[in-house]
C-alpha cells in the first residue's frame, strides 16, 4: 500500500526548488515565496490573493489590524490593498509560501456552473482580508497544483482545472461569503474594488469623496462605511498610503529625485513628502533609497 505523502512536506520541496526573486513561475496566476532571515518589513500594494503558508509565518497589518498566519494555514485578500508584512520564525529557516492570484471572472464562472449548488447569500461588509486554516483538501489541491512544476507537458491541461478545485474550496469553505463577493458584480466589494482601481491608476490625482461614491454606486454615507469596512482605513488614508508605496518603487530607480518623486505622486509640499515617507517606512526617503539599492523592494504581493 502506497503511503500518504504529506502535502506541506511537497509543497515546501517544490517552492524552496522552484522559487524564484519576482515570484513568478511557469503557471499563469500561481506565485511562489521563499523568504529567509528578513527582519525589515514588507510593504506592498495586493491584489485579490490566497496565500498557503509552507513553511515559517507572517504577520499582516492593514491599517490597525493585524492578521497571522503560519505553516498549514491561509490568507485570503479579497480587495487590492495597500499593507505591512513581518516575518516569523527562526532566522535560519526560509518562510516558504504560494500564492494563487484570485480572478473575478474565473469565480463568477464557477458560481455560475454551481448554481443552486451554491446557494449566494447577501454578506455585510468586513475587511477584505481573513486567515484560517487550510483543511487537507484545500491542502492536496494545492500540493497537486505545485507538482504540475515538475510536470510542463501536463501543466496546460491540468492546471486550470486544479485551480477551479482551489476555488471551489474556498467557495464552500469557511470564508465562502467573502470569496463570493469577488466574483459578483453588484457586490459592495466590487464596488468599493471600483473605487480602489481608480485610485491606484490614478494616485497623483486628488480625491473627492463624492465621486468615489459615484464610480462605486453608493450613497457618500454607504461609500464611507463600506470602504472603511473593507480596507480598514478611510478613503484619504488610503490614498496616502498608495502614494507613499509608489513612491518607494520610483525611489530605486531614481534614488537622487527625492522632490521630483514626491511631485510626482501628488505631494505638492517636499516637507510634508518627506515627513509623512518618515513616519510610514521609519527613515527619510534619501535614506531609504540607499538601503533599497541593496534590498529592492519585490513584487505586489501579500505572500
Amino acid at each position: 500500500m502506497r503511503a500518504r505523502i504529506d502535502p506541506l512536506s511537497e509543497m515546501c520541496r517544490r517552492i524552496d526548488r522552484h522559487a524564484r526573486p519576482d515570484m513568478g513561475t511557469s503557471i499563469h496566476g500561481l506565485l511562489l515565496s521563499k523568504v529567509r532571515g528578513s527582519a525589515s518589513p514588507d510593504y506592498s500594494l495586493t491584489e485579490p490573493l490566497l496565500v498557503v503558508m509552507a513553511q515559517g509565518g507572517k504577520r499582516l497589518h492593514l491599517g490597525e489590524e493585524v492578521f497571522e498566519y503560519r505553516a498549514g494555514q491561509y490568507l485570503l485578500v479579497a480587495a487590492s490593498l495597500p499593507v505591512t508584512g513581518h516575518y516569523l520564525g527562526a532566522p535560519t529557516q526560509a518562510a516558504l509560501a504560494m500564492g494563487l492570484v484570485l480572478r473575478p471572472a474565473a469565480l463568477a464562472t464557477l458560481m455560475l456552473q454551481a448554481g443552486s449548488d451554491l446557494p449566494i447569500r447577501v454578506a455585510g461588509s468586513g475587511p477584505a482580508i481573513a486567515t484560517g486554516d487550510a483543511d487537507p483538501d484545500l491542502l492536496d489541491a494545492v500540493a497537486r497544483l505545485l507538482a504540475l512544476l515538475d510536470r510542463p507537458r501536463d501543466a496546460p491541461v491540468l492546471a486550470p482545472l486544479i485551480e477551479q478545485e482551489i476555488l471551489w474550496r474556498l467557495l464552500t469553505g469557511p470564508h465562502g461569503d467573502t470569496v463570493r463577493q469577488i466574483g459578483l458584480a453588484d457586490s459592495y466589494l466590487t464596488q468599493v474594488n471600483r473605487a480602489i482601481g481608480w485610485m491606484r491608476d490614478n494616485y497623483a490625482a486628488p480625491v473627492r469623496i463624492e465621486d468615489l461614491a459615484r464610480m462605486s454606486g453608493m450613497s457618500t454615507s454607504a461609500f464611507h462605511r463600506h470602504f472603511r469596512a473593507v480596507t480598514a482605513m478611510s478613503p484619504l488614508q488610503f490614498q496616502k498610503r498608495i502614494r507613499l508605496q509608489q513612491a518607494r518603487s520610483l525611489l530605486v530607480a531614481r534614488p537622487g529625485d527625492i522632490a521630483g518623486v514626491g511631485h510626482e505622486v501628488g505631494y505638492e509640499s517636499p516637507s510634508q513628502f518627506t515627513r509623512e515617507y518618515r513616519r510610514l517606512f521609519g527613515a527619510p526617503p534619501g535614506a531609504d533609497a540607499a538601503r533599497l539599492r541593496d534590498d529592492p523592494p519585490r513584487r505586489n504581493y501579500a505572500l
